[in-house]
């Protein structure tokens, strides 16, 4: 039996946001409270470390801090699978032997990024992390920052080592997911494969994914569960209606912003102080997210997860652009009115 059997990953697993003090440090309690209103909310697991969680932005000090918080405060309540993408292969294997002592289910571990690798490079990569590591693996195709992992490669690692058991894919290609699951499955029927794109997360479900790791389960987690129980409990209609309704959502939270700041401002608006990111902004970008902030606000209101913005909402078109210039207009209007200049 690989070492998946029993407890293969599967369900929503959210990839940590990080809150931050006013010194540009991890708040702890707040991270902490932050944890467990997920846990009540009902995600499978988390997922510190990730892409959303900027690791790039933290030191290796500060990531290994992050997962034994987080590990902490769940207490064995879901798993953790700790994003563990370091620099080279010594250090990657330094942070499974550390994640795997702080009680983590498996790591992800990322293809090389900076340089472009040929297949068989990354191959050899994580080769040699799968001879030594002490702790289950799951790959991290993620090509927009990094080298991809072909599906061969795929093959080949999961028929070779029993400790690489999934992979999440964050390109969101159906079809790609389509020939992994083909390739592998028949032989790996453990073999975890998750989506990293919410945007497609009903028909990922629907193809044979066992789940995925989403950026937006930071802000609206009840719904990302929803979704995949309805897709799991094959009620694909209701499903499709959900995602439909989370794409709003996801294209306003990632295409106006510098990722991740969309969905620290959306989960912001849940109740939790995010900070400032450690990415510096310019005023004009601080005045851009503030009124993208607002957009986010009513989407979340016609949720009915948060109340709307006190002006109100107006009508919107799903072009975010055009949203928010008619929701600052809109906001503008509502402040002369109140003050009697209109």
């Amino acid at each position: 039996m690989y070492p998946c059997g029993l407890d293969k990953l599967e369900g929503i697993f959210t990839p940590l946001l990080v809150p931050l003090d006013e010194r540009g440090r991890i708040n702890e309690p707040e991270l902490r409270r932050f944890v467990s209103w997920l846990i009540e909310r009902g995600v499978h697991g988390l997922y510190p470390n990730g892409s959303t969680g900027e690791f790039t932005r933290f030191t290796p000090e500060e990531r290994r801090r992050i997962v034994q918080i987080v590990a902490d405060e769940t207490d064995g309540r879901v798993p953790i699978l700790a994003g563990a993408a370091e620099a080279n292969v010594n250090e990657t294997l330094a942070a499974c032997e550390a994640y795997a002592g702080m009680g983590a289910r498996a790591v992800a571990i990322v293809a090389p990024f900076y340089y472009r690798l040929t297949p068989e490079s990354v191959y050899a990569y994580f080769a040699e992390i799968a001879r030594h590591s002490p702790i289950d693996l799951t790959l991290y195709n993620i090509p927009m920052f990094a080298s991809p992992i072909d599906v061969p490669t795929i093959g080949r690692l999961a028929a070779e080592f029993p400790r690489v058991v999934g992979i999440k894919d964050s390109s969101g290609d159906v079809a790609f997911m389509m020939r992994m699951i083909t390739a592998v499955r028949p032989k790996r029927p453990d073999f975890c494969f998750l989506t990293g794109w919410e945007a497609v997360l009903v028909p990922m479900i629907m193809i044979g994914c066992d789940g995925g790791t989403h950026a937006s389960s930071n802000a609206v987690p009840e719904i990302t569960r929803r979704m995949y129980d309805l897709a799991r409990a094959g009620n694909y209609t209701e499903a499709m209606k959900w995602q439909f309704r989370i794409l709003e959502l996801f294209d306003a939270m990632l295409n106006p912003f510098e990722f991740p700041d969309g969905f620290r401002a959306a989960a912001g608006l849940r109740g939790f102080n995010f900070g400032r990111g450690r990415q510096p902004q310019t005023s004009a970008q601080r005045s851009d997210v503030a009124a993208l902030t607002s957009v986010l606000n009513c989407i979340l209101a016609d949720f009915e997860l948060v109340d709307p913005p006190a002006a109100g909402c107006p009508p919107r078109t799903g072009r975010i652009a055009e949203d928010k210039v008619e929701q600052v207009v809109f906001d503008v209007l509502r402040e002369l009115e109140k003050r009697g200049v209109l």
